[in-house]
């Protein structure tokens, strides 16, 4: 404070306390003023700022038979003002570019996308890796996400079908493979098919819909095994569905196709602007490393429910569940056939739900395992409801 303030302050009788609390008023309103400039700019600069996360395979370290197609993903937040332009390619590991992608956002904040791409894989890839450079609205690259693809080879596969002398094959079918109705997660379309094998024996296969596998299994067939899974169709559409057997001998059944018309026999419910929705969950593992979940979706009101499942924060299986005006209960679970890697020494199942009002999510620890047979790759499997038995639409037999 300047001389002659605190002349004229004490001329007026001011104390020595309101003196010093002047001084301390006009001493910290600058660094206060900078404090606040600095916290401003610092929150503008993080709004603008584009981030783009690790890309994610659908399938990190694959085993099995080649070619197999995996899906890469990653989350892209951009800052939009009005309408922004997304600018985007895939850089690849051997050193190659993907063509320059765009998408327009419109609105106003943060918004958040994902953006995906798909790669057939015919041989072995020890260390591959896939990255995203974003190069507008400003440009960034995400760091790389890690994966690795192991290919059964021919030759090994001959050389155990000589070994076993064993002689595999498989068929399949869709009931109904004509469908009209509506397309909602209750009504689903069954999958059929059977293997037979000459002597008995234990078969790993896996079922195939419209060129992505949906499903993997193991048995033991001592002539003939039926085995099967169901969908639930989102739209109308046309497909196919093949049952592929892996091993002990590596054969293919004929694809089984089916149309579905999707015609909606009553309106959706309107949602309720009360309606709260609630999960629970439980796991558990057996000496075979083969993991169960089973959850419970809950509203109290009409709702559309979306629900996932993460295993050790990757997501396995996501749906939807629709509950009318009264609410209710569905439930839910996923299983893997064979546990691997850092999965087989225990972790976290976590259930997610998101309803139109808020969001609720159940975690339940599973304990590590120990396999009895020696590990193979399996991928999780997940129905929205307990899996129904398959309807025979033809005599497997024939």
């Amino acid at each position: 404070m300047s001389v002659g303030l605190a002349r004229k302050a004490a001329a007026i009788g001011a104390s020595a306390a309101v003196l010093a609390a002047l001084a301390a008023g006009l001493a910290s309103s600058p660094a206060q003023a900078a404090t606040t400039a600095t916290a401003a700019a610092a929150k503008a600069k993080a709004g603008s700022k584009v981030t783009v996360a690790r890309p994610k395979a659908s399938t990190r370290n694959y085993e099995g038979s080649c070619p197999v197609k995996i899906t890469f993903s990653a989350r892209v937040k951009v800052p939009v003002k009005g309408k922004t332009k997304l600018a985007y390619r895939w850089l690849h590991g051997d050193g190659s570019k993907g063509k320059v992608k765009t998408i327009t956002l419109k609105g106003k904040g943060t918004k958040t996308v994902t953006v995906k791409q798909s790669i057939t894989f015919k041989d072995d890839i020890k260390k591959g890796w896939e990255a995203v450079q974003v190069l507008g609205p400003k440009k960034v690259t995400s760091k790389k996400g890690y994966f690795s693809v192991s290919c059964e080879k021919e030759e090994k596969l001959k050389e155990v079908r000589t070994h076993l002398d064993r002689s595999v094959s498989a068929r399949a079918w869709v009931n109904p493979s004509r469908y009209v109705g509506s397309c909602t997660p209750g009504d689903r379309i069954g999958v059929a098919g059977v293997i037979k094998t000459d002597r008995p024996t234990w078969v790993r296969y896996r079922w195939v819909l419209n060129g992505d596998v949906v499903d993997y299994g193991k048995v033991k067939v001592y002539d003939a095994r039926k085995v099967g899974f169901s969908f639930a169709p989102r739209h109308s559409q046309r497909g196919w569905a093949q049952l592929q057997v892996l091993r002990p001998d590596a054969t293919y059944s004929n694809r089984a196709y089916y149309k579905v018309w999707c015609k909606d026999k009553a309106p959706a419910p309107v949602p309720d602007s009360h309606a709260k929705v609630s999960a629970s969950s439980s796991a558990s593992t057996t000496n075979a490393c083969s993991l169960s979940a089973s959850g419970t979706i809950r509203s109290t009101g009409a709702a559309r429910v979306k629900w996932s499942w993460t295993l050790n924060g990757a997501t396995v299986s996501s749906g939807v569940a629709t509950f009318g005006r009264h609410g209710g209960s569905e439930s839910v679970s996923f299983a893997a056939d064979k546990l691997t890697g850092r999965h087989a020494k225990g972790g976290n199942v976590t259930l997610s739900v998101t309803g139109p009002n808020n969001s609720d999510s159940s975690t339940s620890g599973y304990a590590p395992c120990t396999s009895e047979f020696p590990a193979s790759k399996a991928v999780p499997t997940a129905s929205p409801s307990p899996v129904p038995s398959v309807p025979v639409a033809e005599n497997p037999s024939k």
